[in-house]
């Protein structure tokens, strides 16, 4: 649609957005014991249900895919029933919140993960970098290869977390693909040293992402599931040696499942968009069928050129939503935005988290 603007209505699928504006998923590490939402989570999604669509911060669908203390998931009941408060919430503020399904494949630690195993990989090729535990940050450890006959159990995982995610009363899931984590290790060649059917060519190499796709729309429908990808991103030490042509095969493959949106992080995850200079992000919305989501760095001017060239259907805004619970509403009147306390991103408790005001008692407070 060319000249859409930012605050105009769209339709994704069955729901009917009020504006373009998406919060991105934001991990912010203050699940309660047992990985579980609390009271807590829903207050701080239900003030930021302005946005035409949240996507909840990354839910580990397994024990198994958890790789960040303190995150919460989405297999057990008491999770069901903690994200149950969270989509009330959001609903009850006149809000739609889809729910992210996360594995982080290679980037967790033994002692974040069931009986203190080692991590699993489609290859034991280790991350650079460390984990975050309950007792701190821990260098990666080389992850396990997966062998061929566990990856349908890991596809029941993601089908499994689907289910419970239409439980807890979600409007939608996106698939995380993105970032270094399960899904894009497959797909990137760096970190995908296979020779069996998950591995080598591009058809290998994308068959897990199509698998959980092809089960996560069975329980959904395609149009209530979106994918997260990052295709030039260097997030959790990953790379591909030929990226456009691995991501532009994703895109077309993906067509068959009748997908609500890709959401594509332009460049580097929260960095600079110019990572892999050449790369053709319009190539993957020529491409893929469903609705485009663009997402890093995007100021008010950037989303309303990108949508009003029809570069974009929708954008998503990350660290922006945690200092502006309002955000949508000082985009619309082109007010200041407050900036985050970064010290508070990860763990802990209200404060940097819930006390935000909006963007009338901040003026009251001056």
């Amino acid at each position: 649609m060319l000249n859409a603007d930012l605050f105009q209505p769209f339709t994704l699928g069955p729901l009917t957005l009020p504006n373009r504006v998406v919060m991105a998923p934001l991990t912010r590490s203050r699940a309660a014991a047992g990985d579980v939402p609390r009271a807590l989570n829903a207050t701080y999604y239900a003030q930021r249900a302005t946005a035409g669509l949240i996507i909840s911060e990354a839910t580990q669908i397994s024990r198994q895919g958890k790789g960040y203390a303190f995150t919460p998931g989405i297999h057990s009941p008491e999770q069901v029933a903690g994200w149950q408060l969270v989509t009330q919430a959001v609903h009850g503020a006149g809000g739609r919140i889809f729910c992210q399904l996360w594995h982080v494949g290679r980037i967790s630690h033994p002692d974040l993960q069931p009986d203190g195993g080692l991590p699993v990989a489609p290859s034991a090729v280790k991350a650079e970098g460390q984990a975050f535990t309950e007792t701190g940050f821990k260098p990666f450890v080389t992850p396990r290869a997966l062998a061929e006959a566990e990856i349908p159990g890991l596809i029941a995982d993601y089908r499994h977390a689907a289910e419970c995610a239409l439980q807890a009363g979600f409007d939608g899931v996106e698939i995380h693909g993105a970032n270094g984590y399960l899904i894009d290790q497959f797909l990137k060649d760096r970190t995908n040293q296979r020779t069996d059917r998950y591995g080598g060519s591009l058809e290998n190499r994308a068959r897990f992402l199509l698998d959980v796709a092809e089960v996560v729309t069975a329980v959904w429908g395609g149009n209530r599931v979106g994918l997260r990808i990052s295709p030039t991103s260097p997030a959790n030490d990953i790379a591909d040696s030929n990226p456009q042509r691995l991501f532009n095969y994703v895109a077309e493959a993906l067509n068959p499942f009748g997908l609500a949106y890709l959401h594509v992080v332009e460049g580097a995850t929260g960095g600079p968009r110019d990572v892999a200079p050449g790369f053709d992000f319009h190539a993957l919305r020529r491409l893929f069928r469903g609705a485009y989501m663009a997402n890093n760095g995007y100021d008010l001017a950037m989303a309303q050129a990108a949508l009003g060239q029809d570069q974009a259907d929708l954008v998503a805004f990350g660290r922006p939503f945690i200092a502006n619970p309002d955000l949508v509403a000082r985009l619309r009147q082109g007010a200041a935005l407050a900036e985050p306390d970064k010290a508070t991103f990860y763990g802990g408790d209200a404060h940097g988290y819930t006390d935000y005001p909006p963007l009338e008692r901040a003026a009251a407070a001056q």
